[in-house]
């Protein structure tokens, strides 16, 4: 499937999704938004890496706030850092031969991306992070025409990288992530709260409420339950 110039929705929405689906529909559906101090510090993380431009480093060359794109996820956005590393062609695995651009003056010479994803925390216990990096590597690859095989994620509070082999798995996690949340955004619907400890952290949370809401209907099912017997 390939969506159109209009259909794309935000890459940041991928990773919404995954932490919650009612907080995805809440930004992305109703256009809301509410600051912490986690996300405070998370968007000034982002602002000075996106005001840093361009370097190199030797034979990588390194660019920040990079627009990217994909019309098979149906996405856009904004990568923190893309490195470029100086490789031979013959190393690289060329998904587009027509959209790869050999260095100038070096001869069977290409530079492959290499994404990197800045955030303020600590690595989670599940992919959030992960599937939001592995569609930056798709947007690239469908940019660049070469396959992008590998990325890191920098986090903030330990102050290193773990790096991500994009395999088969997280691809089509990523895939499937990218359909659902096409979907939700089609339904125009915001899910119920359901809460969970994650919730504490949210900056939704007074918004939300899912701790009552979610109380009121366990009351409403044992209410139920009761009538029944």
């Amino acid at each position: 499937m390939s969506y159109l110039p209009d259909d794309l929705l935000m890459l940041s929405a991928l990773q919404h999704l995954l932490f919650c689906e009612r907080q995805c529909a809440l930004i992305h559906i109703e256009q809301l938004w509410f600051e912490n101090r986690f996300t405070a510090e998370g968007r000034v993380m982002h602002d000075r890496v996106h005001s840093s431009g361009r370097e190199s480093r030797g034979a990588v060359r390194i660019e920040f706030s990079v627009p990217i794109r994909s019309f098979t996820l149906g996405i856009t956005g904004q990568a923190d850092v893309v490195e470029y590393h100086l490789t031979d062609i013959q190393n690289v695995n060329v998904l587009n031969e027509n959209l790869v651009l050999p260095v100038k003056g070096k001869r069977q010479k290409c530079r492959l991306p290499f994404p990197v994803e800045y955030k303020r925390g600590k690595p989670k216990k599940d992919n959030c992070d992960k599937v939001q990096l592995c569609a930056q590597a798709i947007c690239l690859e469908e940019m660049t025409g070469i396959s992008v095989p590998i990325g890191a994620l920098f986090y903030g509070k330990n102050r290193r990288r773990q790096e991500v082999v994009f395999d088969t798995a997280i691809r089509e996690e990523t895939i499937d992530t990218a359909r659902r949340l096409h979907d939700l955004i089609r339904s125009g619907r915001t899910p119920a709260p359901v809460y969970a400890k994650k919730c504490d952290t949210c900056s939704f949370f007074d918004i939300c409420m899912p701790k009552a809401v979610t109380a009121k209907r366990s009351v409403a099912r044992y209410i139920s339950a009761m009538v029944k017997d």
